[in-house]
């Protein structure tokens, strides 16, 4: 039988929310550091399926979550595609080459780095009870190509805008061939044991509306539409950060299953501004729950208020910060499950 999480992304508003929290796998659990102590890196703990399906659980086991999202990285597909990869402390991930020196054509694919990641999925999906979902994951194209032109992280993505500017053609290129591998990294998760999907375009705020048509929009709905085609009955989960009041767009347009919220968007005129009976997700800003206290009460509840009258799955507005208590999720946990819609 399908758990509650995966119910409600189905369309089901149950009175009971689920809940389960990005980047719930993290720093800030102490079992976590410990392990990251012992195996390495972070590219050397994706890597190893026996420690990456550990770290998956790890939160399911401390706070019975609804949902165990895979770990892994959004970067794992430009990987795959042919670039080197590498996280350096304190400064985030870099791509080698980054596409802004070398073209796509000069890239070699390895697929073969994906199959720790399917292998990931396999373990967890053994060891979790059948109410409990497992969720997949990759970048939107957007998000990824923004890392694979710069070779890194920035502020503003200049770079990528720029390309999409100037050589609109030679950018799609690079967007046609992140939807491909996209497509079939996630159908690999889906085949390997994951219930639900999401794509997360962090960096989607940066965009102008009409870019934000072209490279958001319209390269989500191609894997929304063929994931769909291949398995009907997997819900895909949308998270455009920084969509604003482009995200009601987002969601007539890309055919995605439910939304996610990120902290900046108001609950309530989410709930008026998107389709009728779609699941959302989110958005409780993540530094309130660092932060704790009856703030963190008072807000949560305004949230499932706000959302009451559809399909929710309680989340966080982007990851959990390092730095969060364990007391502060066990509370928010206490309030979102004695929560009932009146």
């Amino acid at each position: 039988m399908p758990g509650p999480l995966l119910d409600t992304l189905n369309g089901e508003n149950r009175a009971e929310r689920p809940i389960w929290l990005m980047r719930q796998a993290g720093r800030y659990l102490p079992e976590y550091r410990a392990l990251r102590e012992r195996k390495g890196g972070f590219l050397a703990l994706v890597e190893d399926s026996e420690a990456a399906a550990e770290i998956t659980l790890q939160p399911i086991r401390r706070f019975g979550f609804d949902g165990a999202i895979l770990f892994s990285d959004i970067l794992i597909v430009p990987y795959a595609m042919g670039q080197d990869l590498e996280f350096l402390a304190g400064d985030g991930p870099r791509l080698s080459p980054r596409l802004l020196d070398r073209s796509l054509g000069a890239l070699r694919a390895v697929p073969e780095r994906l199959t720790p990641i399917y292998e990931t999925v396999r373990r967890v999906r053994a060891e979790l009870t059948p109410d409990r979902t497992l969720l997949g994951f990759a970048g939107s194209p957007w998000t990824v190509a923004t890392y694979m032109i710069a070779g890194e992280g920035s502020r503003d993505h200049h770079a990528t805008r720029a390309l999409a500017y100037t050589d609109p053609a030679a950018f799609q290129e690079i967007v046609d061939a992140i939807v491909a591998v996209t497509i079939d990294y996630l159908a690999g998760q889906i085949e390997a044991g994951a219930e639900a999907v999401q794509l997360f375009d962090s960096w989607a705020g940066s965009l102008a509306p009409a870019e934000f048509e072209r490279w958001v929009i319209a390269p989500t709905a191609r894997i929304a539409g063929e994931l769909r085609r291949r398995f009907r009955q997997v819900p895909v989960i949308g998270f455009p950060k920084g969509a604003g009041a482009k995200l009601a767009a987002y969601a007539r347009e890309t055919g995605v299953s439910a939304v996610g919220l990120d902290e900046t968007i108001d609950a309530a005129w989410a709930h008026r501004a998107l389709p009728e009976g779609m699941p959302v997700q989110g958005n409780f800003d993540p530094v309130l729950l660092e932060a704790g206290g009856a703030e963190l009460d008072s807000r949560a509840t305004a949230i499932l208020e706000a959302l009451a009258d559809r399909p929710h799955v309680f989340n966080l507005g982007h990851g959990i910060g390092q730095h969060t208590p364990i007391a502060h999720v066990e509370r928010l946990l206490g309030v979102v499950r004695g929560w009932r819609p009146c």
